[in-house]
């Protein structure tokens, strides 16, 4: 389960990162209360958390090619230092009651535009601190941090907004920005593991797209992803909606209700890091139990059903999360690792400048209850409609496997044949002559060759 966590370069990328994405949701607690200050609209909530992703939608493919290109540990010194800047003016304009919607918006596009390259570096990095054995555990690991401090940062962020003020928040996120590049600093790049670097050249981008598109086993995930990263990710919209329509809450209420789905999703991360095998229709089958649960929420009669199924829509987000980079990292060629995880990005979080308009004002104009409904429902069609499809990419790999292994075993059992055969020339006896040369003038070539 914790295998990865052995692994000294990892181990620190792991707290680092866990100490600065608690910092990340105790600002998105803030400033979607913020906002609901400022405007106490939920279309403008959803067009400020858009706002965010709108570069990764257009620029994050051609984020990923430059990515592919550099040392991915020097592009996240650049990356989180930026990130702990704007983090730091948020605090500031907030702080001294400055801050004004259209601040809202800059800040956020500016962070989005850090995002760009900031996601592929994170994601593909991993590759580079552990073995392919272990990449699966270590991905998995690395969105329980995201989950743990979910837990962590949202009811603190929820705490400190509803007690010291909304500034303190963006304060302290400015601050854990630090933990990350102490992590960085700290890795042994002796330890690390080598990964192809492209040289600068024309025609990378469309390369890129052009591979996933004529690969089943990327393109489908990746269409899948993007429907559900649309519609059903967008918890920073639907929850504080309907912790102020439905439960009569505020930022309080916004915490606490994500950080019982953040448990809910530590939970689900250690399971699914235990698993030792990953199968590509896994990630449909998430996607079917994930749609669900998103469904049953929006129906959810009362204040304690809404915190127990909240339990497993957070088991739910990380099971499909962590499947989907998974399944992405193992089919994609090292080369091209950091493009395919940037149209992960666009696929996950470009995806919300379309779906975080629809659901802020689908909430705003029929209530926050149909804001939950509109991602769930097409979650569990889409995982549907992606499983058979899925499950015949992993027999089809299965059986592709099954060859390879064959055609590895079968010079051994040639090199073992040609020793037998060389054996059996020597114990014959020198009066059969014809026999003798047939027998031993075989076996130096097998041996050779073997």
């Amino acid at each position: 389960m914790f295998q990865s966590l052995s692994i000294r370069n990892y181990r620190l990328f792991f707290w680092g990162q866990l100490v600065s994405i608690c910092g990340t949701w105790m600002q998105t607690v803030a400033q979607s209360f913020l906002v609901l200050e400022l405007t106490n609209s939920g279309t403008q909530l959803g067009l400020a958390t858009a706002a965010r992703f709108v570069p990764v939608l257009f620029f994050g493919p051609w984020g990923g090619v430059v990515v592919d290109r550099l040392d991915k540990r020097r592009v996240l010194y650049v990356t989180q230092t930026l990130s702990g800047l704007l983090a730091l003016a948020f605090g500031v304009l907030v702080g001294t009651h400055a801050i004004e919607m259209w601040m809202v918006y800059l800040l956020a596009v500016a962070l989005g535009f850090v995002n760009v390259f900031d996601k592929p570096a994170q994601q593909s990095l991993i590759s580079e601190l552990v073995t392919r054995d272990q990449l699966s555990n270590a991905v998995t690991l690395n969105s329980i941090t995201v989950n743990l401090a979910r837990v962590f940062g949202a009811a603190l962020g929820g705490g400190i907004a509803a007690a010291l003020g909304l500034a303190l928040s963006f304060d302290l996120n400015a601050l854990s920005f630090g933990a990350v590049l102490l992590s960085l600093v700290a890795m042994r790049a002796s330890q690390m593991i080598p990964h192809q670097r492209n040289p600068r050249q024309r025609g990378q981008l469309r390369e890129g797209l052009a591979y996933v598109r004529k690969e089943p086993e990327l393109l489908i995930p990746l269409l899948l992803i993007f429907i559900v990263g649309a519609l059903a990710w967008e918890f920073p919209i639907s929850l504080p909606l309907f912790a102020r329509q439905i439960l009569h809450g505020g930022a309080g209420t916004y915490g606490a209700m994500t950080a019982v789905m953040g448990g809910g999703a530590v939970v689900g991360g250690l399971i699914t890091a235990s698993r030792r095998k990953v199968r590509r229709a896994g990630l449909a089958i998430s996607a079917i139990g994930w749609g669900a649960m998103i469904t049953l929420l929006a129906l959810a009669p009362g204040q304690v059903a809404v915190y127990v199924i909240l339990v497993f829509v957070g088991y739910g987000s990380i099971s499909f999360n962590s499947l989907a980079k998974t399944v992405l990292q193992l089919s994609a060629p090292s080369a091209m690792r950091a493009r395919v995880m940037a149209l992960w990005g666009v696929a996950w979080l470009g995806s919300t400048p379309i779906g975080g308009a629809i659901v802020g004002w689908v909430g705003q104009e029929l209530g926050a209850r149909w804001s939950l409904l509109i991602g769930g429902i097409p979650t569990l069609i889409c995982g549907i409609a992606a499983y058979p499809v899925l499950a015949r990419i992993d027999v089809r790999r299965a059986r592709a496997d099954e060859a390879s292994q064959a055609s590895q075993a079968s010079p051994a059992s040639q090199a073992s044949h040609a020793s037998h055969v060389s054996q059996a020339s020597q114990a014959e006896p020198a009066t059969v002559p014809d026999r003798d040369a047939a027998l031993r003038e075989p076996a130096p070539t097998k041996g050779t060759a073997a």
